[in-house]
Protein backbone atom coordinates (compact mmCIF):
# COMPACT_ATOMS: atom_id res chain seq x y z
CA UNK A 1 0.00 0.00 0.00
CA UNK A 2 1.26 3.28 -0.93
CA UNK A 3 1.26 6.63 1.07
CA UNK A 4 -1.32 8.79 0.50
CA UNK A 5 -0.61 11.29 -2.20
CA UNK A 6 -2.65 14.89 -1.47
CA UNK A 7 -1.26 18.31 -3.36
CA UNK A 8 -1.34 21.04 -0.58
CA UNK A 9 -2.87 23.74 -1.85
CA UNK A 10 0.03 26.85 -2.37
CA UNK A 11 -0.21 30.59 -3.43
CA UNK A 12 0.39 31.03 -7.67
CA UNK A 13 3.63 32.34 -7.10
CA UNK A 14 5.07 29.27 -5.52
CA UNK A 15 5.96 26.39 -7.93
CA UNK A 16 3.04 23.63 -8.19
CA UNK A 17 5.78 20.85 -8.96
CA UNK A 18 6.89 19.83 -5.29
CA UNK A 19 9.69 20.42 -3.65
CA UNK A 20 10.16 17.26 -1.63
CA UNK A 21 11.95 14.89 -3.65
CA UNK A 22 10.91 11.14 -4.24
CA UNK A 23 7.14 11.84 -3.29
CA UNK A 24 4.56 14.12 -5.12
CA UNK A 25 3.06 15.23 -1.80
CA UNK A 26 2.30 14.13 1.88
CA UNK A 27 -0.29 13.63 3.73
CA UNK A 28 -0.59 15.58 7.02
CA UNK A 29 -1.68 13.55 10.24
CA UNK A 30 -1.75 13.55 13.99
CA UNK A 31 0.83 14.37 15.97
CA UNK A 32 3.70 12.21 18.33
CA UNK A 33 1.31 12.29 21.42
CA UNK A 34 4.10 10.82 22.92
CA UNK A 35 7.02 13.28 21.81
CA UNK A 36 4.39 16.26 22.80
CA UNK A 37 3.63 14.89 26.17
CA UNK A 38 7.21 14.54 27.00
CA UNK A 39 8.48 18.00 26.21
CA UNK A 40 5.23 19.57 28.33
CA UNK A 41 6.70 17.15 31.36
CA UNK A 42 10.15 18.71 30.66
CA UNK A 43 9.03 22.77 30.73
CA UNK A 44 7.04 22.15 33.97
CA UNK A 45 10.02 20.75 35.69
CA UNK A 46 11.85 23.92 34.44
CA UNK A 47 8.91 26.25 35.72
CA UNK A 48 9.50 24.20 39.29
CA UNK A 49 13.35 24.56 39.29
CA UNK A 50 13.97 27.64 37.62
CA UNK A 51 11.82 29.01 40.87
CA UNK A 52 13.49 27.31 43.13
CA UNK A 53 17.15 27.49 42.38
CA UNK A 54 16.67 31.43 41.12
CA UNK A 55 14.93 32.37 44.23
CA UNK A 56 17.40 33.02 46.79
CA UNK A 57 19.86 34.72 44.20
CA UNK A 58 16.92 37.06 42.21
CA UNK A 59 16.32 38.53 46.26
CA UNK A 60 20.33 38.88 47.15
CA UNK A 61 21.34 40.63 43.70
CA UNK A 62 18.50 42.29 42.37
CA UNK A 63 15.95 42.52 45.28
CA UNK A 64 13.32 40.49 43.45
CA UNK A 65 12.92 36.88 44.03
CA UNK A 66 10.53 36.68 41.30
CA UNK A 67 12.75 38.38 38.75
CA UNK A 68 14.03 35.61 36.74
CA UNK A 69 10.84 32.90 37.46
CA UNK A 70 8.94 35.85 35.83
CA UNK A 71 11.62 36.41 32.86
CA UNK A 72 11.33 32.73 32.54
CA UNK A 73 7.66 32.64 31.90
CA UNK A 74 8.16 35.03 29.32
CA UNK A 75 10.11 32.56 27.45
CA UNK A 76 7.83 29.87 28.16
CA UNK A 77 4.90 31.93 26.63
CA UNK A 78 7.18 32.50 23.47
CA UNK A 79 8.54 29.22 23.41
CA UNK A 80 4.97 27.55 23.23
CA UNK A 81 3.82 29.75 20.85
CA UNK A 82 6.86 29.13 18.62
CA UNK A 83 6.19 25.53 19.14
CA UNK A 84 2.62 25.61 18.15
CA UNK A 85 3.56 27.91 15.08
CA UNK A 86 6.70 25.31 14.49
CA UNK A 87 3.69 22.18 14.08
CA UNK A 88 1.34 24.11 11.84
CA UNK A 89 4.31 24.15 8.53
CA UNK A 90 4.84 21.17 6.45
CA UNK A 91 8.65 20.03 5.64
CA UNK A 92 8.15 21.60 2.53
CA UNK A 93 8.06 25.12 3.76
CA UNK A 94 11.09 24.52 6.34
CA UNK A 95 12.91 22.76 3.13
CA UNK A 96 12.67 26.15 1.12
CA UNK A 97 13.60 28.38 4.69
CA UNK A 98 16.85 26.83 4.54
CA UNK A 99 19.10 29.00 2.86
CA UNK A 100 17.35 32.53 4.35
CA UNK A 101 17.64 31.01 7.69
CA UNK A 102 21.16 30.16 7.10
CA UNK A 103 22.25 33.61 5.67
CA UNK A 104 20.26 35.10 8.93
CA UNK A 105 22.02 32.96 11.11
CA UNK A 106 25.82 34.22 10.08
CA UNK A 107 24.27 38.00 9.74
CA UNK A 108 23.41 37.52 13.69
CA UNK A 109 27.08 36.31 14.47
CA UNK A 110 28.18 38.96 12.92
CA UNK A 111 26.27 41.38 14.49
CA UNK A 112 27.52 40.72 18.13
CA UNK A 113 30.93 41.79 16.98
CA UNK A 114 29.77 45.42 16.02
CA UNK A 115 30.05 47.90 18.71
CA UNK A 116 26.56 48.69 20.22
CA UNK A 117 25.11 46.06 19.68
CA UNK A 118 27.01 43.20 22.43
CA UNK A 119 28.88 44.90 25.53
CA UNK A 120 32.16 43.88 27.06
CA UNK A 121 34.59 41.15 25.65
CA UNK A 122 31.99 38.32 25.82
CA UNK A 123 30.18 38.72 22.02
CA UNK A 124 27.25 36.27 22.50
CA UNK A 125 24.48 38.42 22.47
CA UNK A 126 22.38 40.98 20.79
CA UNK A 127 20.59 43.28 23.44
CA UNK A 128 17.09 44.17 22.61
CA UNK A 129 15.95 46.49 25.41
CA UNK A 130 15.18 44.10 28.47
CA UNK A 131 16.02 41.17 26.29
CA UNK A 132 18.91 39.39 25.07
CA UNK A 133 19.30 37.06 22.00
CA UNK A 134 21.91 34.54 21.30
CA UNK A 135 22.35 33.75 18.01
CA UNK A 136 24.26 30.60 18.24
CA UNK A 137 21.26 29.30 19.38
CA UNK A 138 19.52 30.28 16.42
CA UNK A 139 22.80 29.07 14.17
CA UNK A 140 22.51 25.21 15.08
CA UNK A 141 19.07 24.98 14.30
CA UNK A 142 19.89 27.01 10.90
CA UNK A 143 22.83 24.10 10.25
CA UNK A 144 20.25 21.08 10.69
CA UNK A 145 17.74 22.62 8.61
CA UNK A 146 20.98 23.64 6.21
CA UNK A 147 22.52 20.27 6.11
CA UNK A 148 19.65 18.53 5.59
CA UNK A 149 18.84 20.19 3.05
CA UNK A 150 22.14 19.90 1.20
CA UNK A 151 22.58 16.16 2.20
CA UNK A 152 18.89 15.35 0.59
CA UNK A 153 19.70 16.98 -2.46
CA UNK A 154 22.60 15.76 -3.20
CA UNK A 155 22.34 12.19 -1.81
CA UNK A 156 24.53 10.47 -4.39
CA UNK A 157 27.41 12.30 -4.12
CA UNK A 158 27.87 11.87 -0.51
CA UNK A 159 29.99 9.70 -0.88
CA UNK A 160 32.31 11.74 -2.97
CA UNK A 161 34.76 14.16 -0.51
CA UNK A 162 35.06 17.27 -2.98
CA UNK A 163 31.11 17.11 -3.61
CA UNK A 164 29.13 15.64 -1.11
CA UNK A 165 31.12 16.61 2.00
CA UNK A 166 33.28 19.50 1.41
CA UNK A 167 30.65 22.13 0.83
CA UNK A 168 29.44 21.62 3.75
CA UNK A 169 32.53 21.67 6.18
CA UNK A 170 33.36 24.71 4.60
CA UNK A 171 29.85 26.35 5.86
CA UNK A 172 29.74 24.45 8.86
CA UNK A 173 33.12 25.50 9.40
CA UNK A 174 32.13 29.06 8.92
CA UNK A 175 29.27 29.21 11.48
CA UNK A 176 31.80 27.21 14.01
CA UNK A 177 34.65 30.00 13.79
CA UNK A 178 32.40 33.35 14.11
CA UNK A 179 30.56 31.16 17.51
CA UNK A 180 34.30 30.29 18.34
CA UNK A 181 34.99 34.01 18.48
CA UNK A 182 32.04 34.85 20.81
CA UNK A 183 33.72 33.12 22.45
CA UNK A 184 31.26 30.26 22.67
CA UNK A 185 32.97 26.66 23.04
CA UNK A 186 30.17 24.68 24.06
CA UNK A 187 27.85 26.18 21.06
CA UNK A 188 30.93 25.48 19.04
CA UNK A 189 30.70 21.75 19.53
CA UNK A 190 27.20 21.40 19.32
CA UNK A 191 27.39 22.70 16.16
CA UNK A 192 30.69 20.50 15.32
CA UNK A 193 28.73 16.94 16.69
CA UNK A 194 25.81 18.13 14.66
CA UNK A 195 27.45 17.84 11.03
CA UNK A 196 29.23 14.82 12.03
CA UNK A 197 26.34 12.57 13.06
CA UNK A 198 24.06 14.20 10.04
CA UNK A 199 27.07 12.97 7.58
CA UNK A 200 27.02 9.76 9.38
CA UNK A 201 23.61 9.08 9.05
CA UNK A 202 23.51 10.48 5.43
CA UNK A 203 26.03 7.90 4.19
CA UNK A 204 29.09 9.62 4.20
CA UNK A 205 32.76 7.63 4.46
CA UNK A 206 33.46 5.99 7.73
CA UNK A 207 37.44 7.48 6.64
CA UNK A 208 35.92 11.11 5.77
CA UNK A 209 34.63 11.44 9.10
CA UNK A 210 37.13 9.71 11.18
CA UNK A 211 39.86 12.28 9.36
CA UNK A 212 37.32 14.77 10.50
CA UNK A 213 37.19 13.63 13.92
CA UNK A 214 40.54 13.64 14.62
CA UNK A 215 40.74 17.27 12.70
CA UNK A 216 37.50 18.50 14.78
CA UNK A 217 40.09 17.16 17.95
CA UNK A 218 42.68 18.99 16.95
CA UNK A 219 41.51 22.31 16.72
CA UNK A 220 39.56 21.74 20.02
CA UNK A 221 42.69 21.28 21.51
CA UNK A 222 43.80 24.47 19.47
CA UNK A 223 41.44 26.60 21.27
CA UNK A 224 41.77 25.46 24.39
CA UNK A 225 45.24 26.13 24.33
CA UNK A 226 44.45 29.28 22.93
CA UNK A 227 42.82 30.93 25.69
CA UNK A 228 44.01 30.27 29.32
CA UNK A 229 40.74 29.69 30.96
CA UNK A 230 40.09 26.98 28.46
CA UNK A 231 43.28 25.47 29.84
CA UNK A 232 42.67 25.82 33.62
CA UNK A 233 39.20 23.97 32.53
CA UNK A 234 40.68 21.16 31.06
CA UNK A 235 43.81 20.69 33.85
CA UNK A 236 40.83 21.42 36.87
CA UNK A 237 38.90 18.35 35.08
CA UNK A 238 41.87 16.57 35.38
CA UNK A 239 42.69 16.94 38.43
CA UNK A 240 39.77 18.14 40.63
CA UNK A 241 41.24 17.92 43.85
CA UNK A 242 44.04 20.08 42.57
CA UNK A 243 42.02 22.88 41.94
CA UNK A 244 38.83 22.19 44.24
CA UNK A 245 38.96 25.62 45.28
CA UNK A 246 39.53 27.29 42.23
CA UNK A 247 38.52 25.92 38.80
CA UNK A 248 37.25 22.68 39.95
CA UNK A 249 34.67 25.00 42.80
CA UNK A 250 32.07 24.79 40.96
CA UNK A 251 32.03 20.83 39.99
CA UNK A 252 32.62 19.94 43.22
CA UNK A 253 30.07 21.85 44.66
CA UNK A 254 27.91 19.87 42.04
CA UNK A 255 28.90 16.60 43.02
CA UNK A 256 28.12 17.65 45.99
CA UNK A 257 24.78 18.43 45.52
CA UNK A 258 24.19 15.05 43.87
CA UNK A 259 25.89 13.34 46.97
CA UNK A 260 23.56 15.17 49.62
CA UNK A 261 20.32 14.23 47.77
CA UNK A 262 21.17 10.48 47.65
CA UNK A 263 18.53 8.48 46.23
CA UNK A 264 15.06 10.18 47.56
CA UNK A 265 16.23 13.93 47.39
CA UNK A 266 16.23 16.68 50.72
CA UNK A 267 12.74 17.85 49.19
CA UNK A 268 11.81 20.39 46.65
CA UNK A 269 12.98 23.92 47.96
CA UNK A 270 15.12 22.61 50.33
CA UNK A 271 18.78 22.74 48.40
CA UNK A 272 21.22 24.28 50.55
CA UNK A 273 23.97 24.14 47.06
CA UNK A 274 21.21 27.00 45.86
CA UNK A 275 22.13 29.37 48.37
CA UNK A 276 25.43 30.82 46.96
CA UNK A 277 27.32 27.57 46.69
CA UNK A 278 26.67 26.48 43.61
CA UNK A 279 27.41 28.98 40.61
CA UNK A 280 25.29 29.54 37.43
CA UNK A 281 22.83 26.71 39.42
CA UNK A 282 19.75 28.55 37.52
CA UNK A 283 21.47 28.07 34.49
CA UNK A 284 23.86 25.27 32.81
CA UNK A 285 23.93 23.45 37.00
CA UNK A 286 20.19 23.13 37.30
CA UNK A 287 20.56 19.51 37.08
CA UNK A 288 22.73 19.29 39.98
CA UNK A 289 20.35 21.12 42.12
CA UNK A 290 17.48 18.60 40.60
CA UNK A 291 19.58 15.71 42.13
CA UNK A 292 20.08 17.16 45.15
CA UNK A 293 15.87 18.18 45.86
CA UNK A 294 14.71 14.96 43.91
CA UNK A 295 17.44 12.64 44.23
CA UNK A 296 18.30 9.75 42.08
CA UNK A 297 14.53 9.42 41.42
CA UNK A 298 13.77 13.22 40.01
CA UNK A 299 16.97 12.79 37.87
CA UNK A 300 16.02 9.58 36.45
CA UNK A 301 12.96 10.63 35.24
CA UNK A 302 14.25 13.42 33.42
CA UNK A 303 16.85 11.23 31.41
CA UNK A 304 13.97 8.89 30.62
CA UNK A 305 12.04 11.59 29.37
CA UNK A 306 15.07 12.41 27.08
CA UNK A 307 15.15 8.93 25.98
CA UNK A 308 11.60 9.33 25.58
CA UNK A 309 12.12 12.20 23.01
CA UNK A 310 14.88 10.58 21.49
CA UNK A 311 12.99 7.31 20.77
CA UNK A 312 10.20 9.01 19.30
CA UNK A 313 12.45 11.58 17.30
CA UNK A 314 14.19 8.54 15.97
CA UNK A 315 10.36 6.62 14.74
CA UNK A 316 9.73 10.14 13.23
CA UNK A 317 13.04 10.22 11.41
CA UNK A 318 12.83 6.50 10.25
CA UNK A 319 9.19 6.64 9.21
CA UNK A 320 9.52 10.14 7.12
CA UNK A 321 8.42 9.66 3.88
CA UNK A 322 11.51 11.78 2.20
CA UNK A 323 15.08 11.77 2.59
CA UNK A 324 14.64 15.38 3.76
CA UNK A 325 11.98 15.20 6.02
CA UNK A 326 14.50 11.89 7.82
CA UNK A 327 17.92 14.11 7.87
CA UNK A 328 15.74 17.27 9.69
CA UNK A 329 13.98 14.57 12.37
CA UNK A 330 17.26 12.92 13.31
CA UNK A 331 19.27 16.49 13.31
CA UNK A 332 16.29 18.05 15.53
CA UNK A 333 16.65 15.25 18.02
CA UNK A 334 20.13 15.27 17.69
CA UNK A 335 20.49 18.57 18.94
CA UNK A 336 17.97 18.35 21.95
CA UNK A 337 19.68 15.21 23.24
CA UNK A 338 23.08 15.78 22.46
CA UNK A 339 22.75 18.97 24.41
CA UNK A 340 21.28 17.49 28.02
CA UNK A 341 24.02 14.55 27.72
CA UNK A 342 26.40 17.51 27.05
CA UNK A 343 25.21 19.23 29.97
CA UNK A 344 24.37 16.50 32.13
CA UNK A 345 28.22 15.09 31.86
CA UNK A 346 29.58 18.05 32.63
CA UNK A 347 27.65 18.28 35.50
CA UNK A 348 28.65 15.18 36.71
CA UNK A 349 31.99 15.81 35.87
CA UNK A 350 32.58 13.30 32.68
CA UNK A 351 33.32 16.17 30.34
CA UNK A 352 35.37 19.37 31.79
CA UNK A 353 33.02 22.53 32.31
CA UNK A 354 31.46 24.59 29.75
CA UNK A 355 28.46 26.67 29.22
CA UNK A 356 26.05 24.43 27.70
CA UNK A 357 21.94 25.04 28.85
CA UNK A 358 20.20 21.96 30.03
CA UNK A 359 17.06 21.90 27.38
CA UNK A 360 13.58 23.12 27.93
CA UNK A 361 14.71 23.37 32.03
CA UNK A 362 17.30 25.68 32.60
CA UNK A 363 17.11 29.43 32.69
CA UNK A 364 18.07 31.21 29.57
CA UNK A 365 14.99 32.63 26.93
CA UNK A 366 16.89 32.16 23.72
CA UNK A 367 17.95 28.31 24.42
CA UNK A 368 14.16 28.00 25.74
CA UNK A 369 12.58 29.46 23.03
CA UNK A 370 14.78 27.57 20.05
CA UNK A 371 14.29 24.33 21.86
CA UNK A 372 10.71 24.74 21.74
CA UNK A 373 10.99 25.47 17.50
CA UNK A 374 13.13 21.79 17.61
CA UNK A 375 10.22 20.31 19.33
CA UNK A 376 7.81 21.37 17.34
CA UNK A 377 9.82 21.17 13.77
CA UNK A 378 9.85 17.12 15.10
CA UNK A 379 5.91 17.24 15.89
CA UNK A 380 5.40 18.56 12.39
CA UNK A 381 7.07 15.69 10.86
CA UNK A 382 5.39 13.56 12.97
CA UNK A 383 2.17 14.73 11.49
CA UNK A 384 3.76 13.50 8.14
CA UNK A 385 5.21 10.37 9.37
CA UNK A 386 3.53 6.86 7.50
CA UNK A 387 3.86 3.40 8.73
CA UNK A 388 6.86 0.96 8.23
CA UNK A 389 5.35 -0.61 5.36
CA UNK A 390 4.56 2.69 3.35
CA UNK A 391 7.82 4.10 3.56
CA UNK A 392 8.86 5.06 0.19
CA UNK A 393 13.00 6.41 0.31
Amino acid sequence: MSATVVLHSVPRSWPRTPVIPNVRAIHRGVIDSWLLLAVVLLLLVGEVMVFSTSFFYGFERFGDPYRFFWKHQVAIVLGGASLTIATLFPSWIYQRAAYPLLVLAILSLVAVFVPGVSHGRIHRWIHLGSMNFQPSELAKGAIVLYLATTLAKKSEYITDFFHGVLPQLIVTGTVILLIVLEPDLGGAVSVGLSLFALLFVAGARMWHLGAMAFCGLLLFLCAAMTASYRFDRIAAFLDTDAHKHGHSYQLNQSLLAFGAGGVHGVGLGESRQKMFYLPEAHTDFIFAVVGEETGLWGTGVIVGLFAVLAWRGTRIALRHPCPFGRLLAFGCMFLLVCQAGLNMAVVLGLLPTKGLPLPFISYGGSALVMSSIYAGVLLSLSRESVRENQVHA
